[in-house]
């Protein structure tokens, strides 16, 4: 049976070479070749190699779409031409191979292996957060072809439902308010929130998110409102996310992001700044009410 994994590596090396030389498509069978005859003649599986190969060619600057729009903090041509390959490599497999072949998570998986393989200190991580959060967004591909998901045209009130719980956490500090913000892959400052358990009241999962995600143990105050939004879950389909807000206050010190995909970062923000961040729509109105009450209170 062929090493499908020594495959993808030999079909990165030639994206690889191909990107920095600036090899014309049409020249880049022979550079494979070249590297199949010196690296493992013989011992790769050359309809999969040509197959991920020419799709990842064929969807590249669709591929670097989604690339960009997942990690806005690092254009394209800013991320080493190691991991931009393997970015583009992992996510074809992601997105547009064969779900039975090739499941989204064995995508990942050997993208992550190539990081730790090829890439620098870093890469395994960050091809992982980036991957992840695509995976994240869009839900499992394909699962509704294993009849594991709701249909398509499911009705919202027959989705399922899932309860999260999150704050606007805020402190004092030398006279000035703070706003505890955390920042996702997709260029947008929020709110830290997360899933509650089902043993939990909301407010003790909001409590307990907060302290998971960025490090601090708030006090709930007042709640402040609560959204809902679709959203894609890799085994459920469509869900509702039905997000409760509170006002907490916590002491004002350094936050400890959680290492998980989706988030890059946390800040705390004067509360006269915050409105000239890039916010989501649905959050700005909590933000604003969590600022009118504070400021009321002085």
């Amino acid at each position: 049976m062929a090493n499908r994994h020594l495959s993808r590596s030999i079909v990165l090396q030639t994206l690889f070479e191909g990107d920095i030389n600036g090899v014309e498509r049409k020249d880049i069978g022979e550079v494979m070749e070249r590297n199949v005859s010196e690296f493992a003649a013989n011992k790769t599986d050359s309809p999969f190699m040509d197959k991920l190969l020419n799709g990842v060619l064929a969807k590249q600057s669709e591929l670097d779409l989604v690339i960009e729009k997942a990690a806005p903090d690092w254009p394209i041509d800013r991320i080493s031409p190691v991991d931009r390959n393997i970015l583009r490599l992992g996510l074809y497999e992601l997105l547009f191979a064969d779900r039975k072949e090739v499941p989204a998570k064995v995508a990942i998986n050997e993208a992550i292996e190539l990081a730790k393989q090829f890439g620098g200190d870093n890469s395994s991580r960050f091809v992982n957060g980036v991957l992840g959060a695509v995976y994240k967004e869009i839900g499992e591909p394909g699962k509704e072809e294993q009849g594991k998901r709701p249909k398509k045209n499911i009705r919202y009130e027959d989705m399922p439902i899932q309860r999260l719980a999150g704050a606007v956490v805020y402190a004092e500090s030398d006279g000035q308010l703070y706003f505890a913000l955390v920042h996702d892959i997709f260029g947008h400052w929020t709110l830290s929130k997360g899933k509650i358990e089902d043993e939990e009241t909301v407010e003790e999962g909001a409590i307990r998110e907060i302290k998971e995600e960025i490090g601090l143990t708030m006090e709930i105050e007042s709640e402040l409102g609560k959204n809902e939004y679709i959203a894609s879950h890799p085994e459920l389909g469509k869900v509702r996310k039905q997000v409760t807000y509170f006002l907490a206050k916590a002491p004002y010190q350094d936050l400890e992001l959680e290492n998980k995909g989706g988030l890059d970062d946390a800040k705390w923000f004067k509360v006269t700044d915050i409105l000239d961040l890039n916010f989501y729509e649905d959050i700005l109105p909590i933000v604003t009410k969590a600022v009118t009450i504070l400021v009321a209170k002085k």
